[in-house]
C-alpha cells in the first residue's frame, strides 16, 4: 500500500452546507492554505455529533491559525441541511460540511466502507502547497479528540516553518524541539 503521506490533495469538487447555505467546495479552493478533511461515517449518528461539536468549539482557534476545516460524509448536502436543523448541537458548526454521496473523496482518501457505502473515521491536514501531512484512520467506533489535533496541527505548522527542526512526542507550542544530529544519538 502507497502511503497517503505527503501526496497532493485529489482533485474534487462538491456541494456542502455552511452557515445556512450550500455551496460549491472544490481542492482549488483550498490551494495556499492549512486545510483539516475530518471524515465521519453519517449524519444522524452517535459518535459522529460528539467529534463534530468538539470540532466546532475549537473552529475559532482553528481559524486563527490559518486553518479551515471540512468535515465529510457520504450523505448529501440536502442531509447536513436537515441535520443541522434537526439538531441544537449540529448548529454550533461554522464549517463547511461537504457532501459525499457518491463516495468519491473517501475512495480518494482511503477511507470508504463499500459494502457499507460510509467513511471510516479519518483526519488528513493538508499544507499549503496541497501535501497531506498527517493522516489518521480510525475504526467507526472509536471518537476523536479536537485538542490533540490542535497539537499536531501547530507541531506541523512549526516544523514547516523552521527547517532541520523536529517536535517530539507530546510538544506543545512554546516547548523545545530537537534538531536531529549525529550528537544526539542516543542521548534522547
Amino acid at each position: 500500500m502507497e502511503s497517503i503521506i505527503n501526496s497532493q490533495l485529489p482533485k474534487f469538487k462538491v456541494q456542502a452546507f455552511q452557515n445556512g447555505n450550500f455551496k460549491t467546495v472544490s481542492s482549488e479552493d483550498v490551494k495556499g492554505k492549512w486545510a483539516i478533511f475530518f471524515f465521519y461515517p453519517a449524519d444522524f449518528t452517535f459518535v459522529c455529533p460528539a467529534e463534530l461539536v468538539d470540532i466546532a468549539e475549537k473552529y475559532d482557534q482553528f481559524q486563527s491559525m490559518g486553518v479551515e476545516v471540512y468535515s465529510v460524509s457520504t450523505d448529501s448536502h440536502f442531509v447536513h441541511k436537515a441535520w443541522h436543523d434537526a439538531s441544537e448541537s449540529i448548529r454550533k458548526i461554522k464549517y463547511p460540511m461537504l457532501a459525499d454521496h457518491t463516495g468519491a473523496l473517501s475512495r480518494a482518501f482511503g477511507v470508504m466502507i463499500e459494502e457499507e457505502g460510509v467513511a471510516y473515521r479519518g483526519t488528513f491536514l493538508v499544507n499549503p502547497e496541497g501535501k497531506i501531512k498527517l493522516a489518521e484512520i480510525q475504526d467507526n467506533s472509536i471518537g476523536r479528540n479536537a485538542d490533540e489535533l490542535l497539537r499536531k496541527v501547530e507541531a506541523a505548522q512549526f516544523v514547516a516553518t523552521h527547517d532541520g527542526e523536529v517536535c517530539p512526542a507530546k510538544w506543545k507550542k512554546g516547548e523545545a524541539t530537537l534538531k536531529p544530529s549525529i550528537d544526539l544519538v542516543g542521548k534522547i
